[in-house]
Formats: C-alpha cells, structure tokens, sequence
C-alpha cells in the first residue's frame, strides 16, 4: 500500500484544548499558594521546586479504571494475571504507549520517578526509549513538537531505579500545553514532575474520546524507537488526535483468546490487530478468525484492522524470512477474506511489504524498527485508520 504523507490534525488539537480550558477539564493550580490550598499537597524541595504527583492528575493510555488495576501504571487489569500468560502478565507491567498532559509558564520543567526495573537499556534500544520520559510541547500553530527526554541514569541517584534531575530549562516565555510520554519497556512506581515555585501549572484531565487499540508484538510495544513518542502508536496518536492503548507484548503478541477476551471488553474507536511477527502459519490459520468473531460479536460496529507482518532486512538475503513472511501472509489474507465472505462488516487489512520501504535502512536489527522505521510505519498506517475512522 502507498504511503501518504503526515496530515497533522493541528488545529483541530489546538481547539480542543481551549475547549478543555473553557469546559473546566483544567484546573489551574499555582505553585505559590499550592501548599496552602486543600486540594493539593505538592512538596516543595530546597530547591525551590513544587512537585505534583502524576498519579492524582490522571493518565490517558489505560483500558481499565485505576480501580481494577493492581498497579497504576499497568496495562492490564488484576484479574489479568493468572488468565494470561505470566510472559504477558509481566510485560504489561510496562508503561508503553502512557501519557499525561499539563498546561504551564513554568521556564524549567523538572521530573522525578522510580522505575519497576534498574534495567535502563536494552542491547539494541537505548535508555531514552526503555526507560525515559519524553516531552512534547503544543506550539502556536497547535503542532505537538518534541522538546526533550529526559535520559534516565543521568541524575546519579546510586539506584538505576531512581531518575530525577531537569527535564528542559530556558524555556522560552509564555503558558503552553505539554505532553509526556511514558518508558516503552519499563514500568513506574511513582512519576512527579517539579515547577518552579510562583509559576502556574494546570493539569489536563485524560481525554474521553474512544481509543485507538494496538494489540501486537514487540515493535507495537515501542522496540527500538529512541524515545517514547517515536514508536508508531504515539506518532499516530498525534497525528489523528486519538488517545491509544498500547497492548504490544514484546515476543508474546499471538492472539490468544485469553487476551482477546480482554481486548473484547474495550470500547475503542478502531482495534488494530497487528501480531503477525510472533506468529506462524499454523497459529495464524486457528487463531485469526475467531479473533475477529469475538471483537465483532461484543463490537459489532467497531472497525477491525488486521496487519500483515513488516519485511525483514534481511529478507532479500534469506529464503527463510521470505518464506516466513510468505506463509504468515496468505494465512491471515486467507483468514480475511474468509470473514468477509462471511458477512463480517467493517474490516480493513494493511499489506506489509511497504511498512518498512525497501532501502533496509529502517530496522536495527533487521526485526525492529529505529525511529526512520516507525515514521515509515506510521505513513503506511494512517491512510488506513483514516479510511477505517472515517476521517
């Protein structure tokens, strides 16, 4: 399938932010009278600085209310763990595809948090993407444009774990809107971020628009993207102005119906089915199709995207990873055209021979995206999900 070129809802985010303002979704708080007011109890350090815990903000980027969660900062609900997979139970304990948003005049803007894991990095994906917190500003023209990650390691605490230290100073003057995403293959115990005391910050409640829902493998997990907002979940979030649910299980996206029962239970906006690098034929051909039928029967409206595995790049050099693709591929297009001979409405199929381009430059490893990869994906993506959301 041919790749479009990025179309930013940018004005569209702008306005919808001023109607959060105008709505009361933002509730102004100034660090100067922080302390003394009664609906927050921010600390203020030696230094100066207010700190707001994340946790009494609220996140965008979970299924499930924080009232089924064993941890905040999961994926899936308690009663996941013991019905899927421990591998699956494990990885959802990752923070992947979890952001908030805040307004604020602050000049400097500081973070600190506890990571589940001291494993920062990964021999193919650096700390910033497993482990950092990454920032987005919305600028006048109401683009969300990057701004700074925050390396993790860099505030010499003495415990991996434990990151704190300036996310971005100098900041130019005047209030804006910021976005954060959170670590793509570590999970969080507690997230602050700190403002100079005397500036405004004003929160951003989650927005309540239905969800994009990507469940796949390790690349819709975030590997190897170098920060948590290049991996393409994130990257098509701003681009259609859409939260996401991220439900990519690192070498454990395969379908299986323990998960899918879990999927069934969302309400998104389109679900965005993309396993095929864990799996083979023979999973394809049994698990594909009853996929399919239990989103429908519990989502009967709801837009279906099955996704064809990205090319190896490695493929032109290996009859194995040509036959693997070959297989898996006429597994699920066989699966698809199944289920609309059936009478399955509303289902879309994204090709995967174009997903990476064809210059081998896009991967790491030859598996998983780098950054150029994921922008690669996210052009492939968007005209589909564009056409599915009928926008």
């Amino acid at each position: 399938m041919a790749s479009s070129a990025p179309v930013p809802p940018s004005r569209r985010e702008f306005l919808a932010f001023s109607a959060l303002a105008s709505a009361g979704a933002i509730t102004g708080i100034s660090t100067s009278k922080a302390r003394a007011s009664g609906s927050v109890e921010p600390a203020v350090d030696e230094n100066g600085l207010v700190w707001f815990d994340v946790a009494e903000w609220g996140i965008e980027g979970r299924g499930w209310p924080a009232e089924d969660m064993e941890r905040f900062y999961a994926r899936l609900p308690a009663k996941a763990n013991g019905i899927v997979r421990p591998p699956v139970w494990s990885l959802s304990q990752d923070s992947s595809g979890m952001l908030t948003r805040f307004q604020s005049d602050a000049d400097a803007i500081h973070v600190r948090y506890t990571l589940r894991s001291d494993r920062l990095a990964m021999a193919h994906m650096p700390a910033t993407g497993v482990s950092g917190i990454d920032l987005y500003g919305l600028d006048s023209e109401g683009d969300w444009r990057w701004i700074s990650v925050f390396k993790p390691g860099s505030g010499n605490t003495g415990d991996a774990k434990l990151n704190a230290g300036t996310l971005v100073d100098g900041l130019d003057p005047g209030s804006r809107a910021y976005t954060a995403y959170l670590p793509l293959y570590n999970g969080i115990e507690k997230l602050e971020f700190g403002f100079p005391e005397g500036t405004e910050v004003q929160p951003i409640a989650p927005r309540t628009e239905k969800p994009i829902v990507f469940y796949g493998t390790s690349i819709t997990h975030g590997a190897c993207a170098s920060r948590p907002g290049m991996c393409h979940p994130a990257i098509l979030g701003r681009r259609l102005d859409l939260p996401v649910l991220n439900l990519g299980f690192s070498g454990n996206g395969k379908m299986e119906p323990e998960v899918v029962a879990l999927l069934a239970e969302l309400d998104p906006a389109v679900y965005v089915i993309d396993c095929l690098p864990n799996m083979v034929e023979a999973e394809i051909r049994e698990r594909a199709e009853p996929l399919v039928r239990k989103l429908r029967e519990a989502r009967p409206e709801t837009p279906i995207v099955l996704v064809e595995d990205r090319t190896y790049g490695y493929a032109w050099v290996k009859e194995s990873a040509r036959k693997r693709h070959e297989t898996s591929r006429a597994a699920l297009i066989r699966a698809f055209d199944n289920l609309v001979a059936s009478g399955v409405k509303n289902l879309h199929y994204l090709p995967g021979a174009d997903l990476l381009g064809h210059d081998g430059e896009a991967t790491t490893d030859g598996s998983h995206p780098n950054d150029l990869g994921f922008m690669r994906q996210s052009d492939a993506f968007e005209p589909v999900l564009r056409e599915a959301l009928g926008i």
